[in-house]
């Protein structure tokens, strides 16, 4: 009767030991759960970020190429006017002769 007695005790005794085992690791779960939820909020919102950044610089390039077609035409526009002064300095200078 007494090997029963502690045979009782030790199983009661594993008992408490796995029921905080339990309650142990579902706090545990319970705070890797939060921790999922927040880590997969900061994706979405690092996600969303990441494609505004890469929309502001697809508009930047843009306006970059642009701006670089306008500083070309300009050049052209310059270049042409100055090729039209030389053709009068030529034209005025073989009136001259």
């Amino acid at each position: 009767m007494a090997d029963l007695g502690v045979t009782l005790s030790e199983i009661e005794l594993k008992l408490r030991k796995l029921i905080s085992l339990k309650n142990q690791l579902q706090e545990e779960n319970s705070r890797l759960i939060q921790r999922n939820e927040d880590l997969q909020l900061e994706l979405e919102i690092l996600m969303t970020e990441n494609a505004e950044l890469k929309e502001k610089i697809n508009k930047l390039v843009i306006v970059n190429v642009l701006e670089n077609e306008k500083e070309i035409e300009e050049s052209r526009q310059l270049i042409k006017a100055l090729v039209k002064e030389i053709d009068n300095c030529v034209s005025m200078l073989n009136a001259e002769q």
